[in-house]
């Protein structure tokens, strides 16, 4: 069969904070996307607000680089484990992976997700040793842990045989050999093309392409991003959308090939190509677009199941409608959740307990706590329930998700680690020295995870660096407590004082100043002791017209713990829950009215 010896198509895959998106940017800069003059920033594929905030990349993202006369179809991935969807998705467009490890820190969890994916595509690899500027580069070492871990993923003797590159993503560098510095990423370039296969031209063939991405264009409208597995189409021409509940014909409207951060109109899609289509509205990730004379079905696009669900309920708090949110009904909630679910395969939307409730599946805290976000800035208010990991029954036996922990502390915190762990119920798998660090594996019940790296960042006093990735599924471990500490309680209705708050600070600490509005049930601040604690934060001074014979008191007040939407989810209880308008966040209990529940302390065993 003829190749397209014009284009490769590959992925760019690590774990997180390892260079992905740096490299892309210096493969834009040496493949003269810009004037030498013009004034870039940095990270360009980062598109997205909450991706610069946060530095790290959500979505997958396809671009096109031209190197000679060879375009290098590129599709930057993201390095979170609980984005690990989006990984999966992008490895069935591509015919290789650039596998990037930091020359310092080796290879981590989402290494090993990625590189186990690709392995059992058949897909061949490239691997790049990043950052090696930095002063605490190992090279040499992460060699050959890389090498460990191909042969531990049960990797084929042709697979093993991978050219290896030292890269600075940061200087656009590469080269072969340690000794002789690089000068430009042409040495890269040179690898991918020698081992990642041209695609085949199979372009004499009916047209075919299976939805990978769905994205959205204020001028085209819904764009469904796809590599194309045979024939070829131009716009206007009518095709055959084939899915689940849905068999239609429709006609493209737009043909679009990213190339580098702009999107091009092209005369015509050729097999090989990764484009955009525009004109197609009914469509969901694992469709099959083909022509109507010759339709195609494919096999469905599967992920790994989620392991955590959140409740997603409309907001019914007093402040209701007074934060700045637009969007408050349940139906609008339920057509947004509906459209996330559409986009995103790794997500799962449900009915809730109730009417206006609705349970979210998902991968992990952060990718759920990326879309909260998302939805509060796109105008909703709602409340969410605490994150519960999801289980299931198999053989008569009740099963939970297992992942596998790696931890990175200096070696005097390794007492607090290993107490902090114990009480989770995680196994220790594997210890390693690295200086004056160590890194360790662990095994722990994705249930020990909620909750653990606020406290883990406590007991190391900020040092600590730890990843996670879903190993397997196992019998269920027992209980894990979560957090023993109460909750102190607004209750009634009202602002809070600096007199109130001056006299409440020695019973905990509290989560709001003075002058914030509150009302009965919000929580505003976490108690010493166990119970919960219902107090009176709008109390005022009593002022008389008696001259008192001692002077005023200094009120003096402690700032408040800022608690943000990934540190409230991690701190609620079965009964409380994190209300998400535009303009705040709070923190309640599901019942308000303090004559209605409990105060006594709940041994909460997750």
């Amino acid at each position: 069969m003829p190749l397209r010896n014009d284009l490769r198509n590959l992925a760019i895959v690590a774990h997180v904070d390892h260079g992905k998106t740096t490299l892309v940017d210096a493969l834009f800069r040496q493949g003269g996307m810009f004037r030498d003059n013009q004034v870039v920033a940095e990270r360009l594929m980062d598109s997205l607000d909450q991706e610069r905030e946060r530095g790290i990349t959500i979505l997958a993202k396809t671009t096109s680089v031209t190197y000679g006369a060879v375009t290098l179809q590129i599709v930057d991935t993201p390095g979170h484990s609980d984005f690990g969807g989006e990984v999966e998705r992008s490895l069935r467009m591509v015919d290789g992976i650039l596998l990037l490890v930091d020359a310092a820190e080796g290879p981590l969890p989402q290494t090993r997700f990625v590189l186990r994916k690709a392995l059992e595509l058949h897909l061949p690899v490239v691997v790049a040793i990043n950052k090696i500027d930095r002063s605490d580069a190992r090279c040499e070492e992460v060699v050959d842990e890389v090498y460990d871990l191909f042969i531990e993923l049960g990797a084929q003797d042709h697979q093993i045989e991978f050219p290896i590159l030292y890269t600075n993503a940061r200087e656009g560098t590469a080269t072969t050999d340690l000794n002789v510095p690089g000068t430009d990423l042409r040495p890269l370039v040179a690898a991918v093309v020698s081992t990642v296969p041209a695609p085949n031209d199979r372009s004499a063939e009916p047209f075919s392409l299976q939805v990978n991405q769905i994205t959205y264009d204020d001028y085209v409208g819904r764009l469904v991003i796809g590599a194309v597995l045979s024939g070829t189409l131009q716009s206007n021409q009518i095709v055959h959308v084939e899915g689940v509940g849905r068999s239609y014909d429709a006609r493209i409207t737009g043909v679009f090939r990213f190339y580098g951060v702009m999107r091009k109109n092209l005369d015509k899609a050729v097999s090989g190509d990764i484009v955009a289509l525009a004109g197609i509205d009914q469509v969901a990730i694992g469709d099959v677009i083909s022509l109507p004379e010759s339709p195609v079905s494919l096999p469905t696009i599967d992920v790994d199941e989620p392991t955590v669900a959140i409740a997603f309920c409309v907001n019914d708090g007093p402040l209701a409608g007074r934060s700045g949110g637009v969007y408050l009904t349940s139906r609008h909630l339920r057509e947004r959740l509906m459209r996330e679910g559409y986009a995103n395969v790794s997500i799962r939307v449900e009915a809730g307990e109730g009417p206006d409730q609705f349970r979210v599946l998902g991968r992990g805290e952060l990718q759920l706590a990326v879309i909260i976000e998302t939805l509060r800035r796109e105008g909703f208010e709602l409340c969410v329930r605490n994150p519960e990991v999801i289980t299931r029954q198999r053989e008569g036996k009740r099963e939970e998700p297992l992942e596998r922990l790696v931890v990175d502390i200096p070696i005097q915190h390794l007492g607090a680690l290993s107490e902090l762990l114990g009480s989770r119920r995680a196994q220790l798998l594997d210890q390693r020295h690295e200086g004056e660090r160590l890194r360790l594996e662990y095994r722990i019940p994705t249930r020990g995870l909620f909750g653990l790296r606020g406290q883990l960042m406590t007991a190391t006093r900020g040092t600590a660096l730890a990843t996670s990735l879903f190993e397997k599924w196992t019998e269920w471990t027992g209980p894990i407590l979560r957090r023993v500490n109460g909750a102190i309680i607004a209750d009634r209705t009202g602002v809070a004082t600096p007199y109130a708050i001056f006299h409440l600070q020695s019973r905990g600490v509290l989560f709001i100043g003075a002058g914030t509005q509150v009302y009965e049930g919000m929580i505003i601040g976490e108690n010493a002791r166990r119970t919960d604690l219902n107090v009176n934060i709008c109390k005022e001074k009593k002022l008389t017209n008696i001259r008192a014979a001692g002077k005023d008191e200094n009120v003096i007040l402690t700032p408040p713990r800022i608690m943000t939407l990934e540190k409230s989810l991690e701190w609620i209880k079965d009964d409380e829950m994190v209300e998400v308008t535009p303009q705040a966040i709070r923190l309640r209990k599901r019942v308000l009215a303090a004559n209605r529940r409990p105060v006594r302390p709940n041994e909460d065993n997750a």
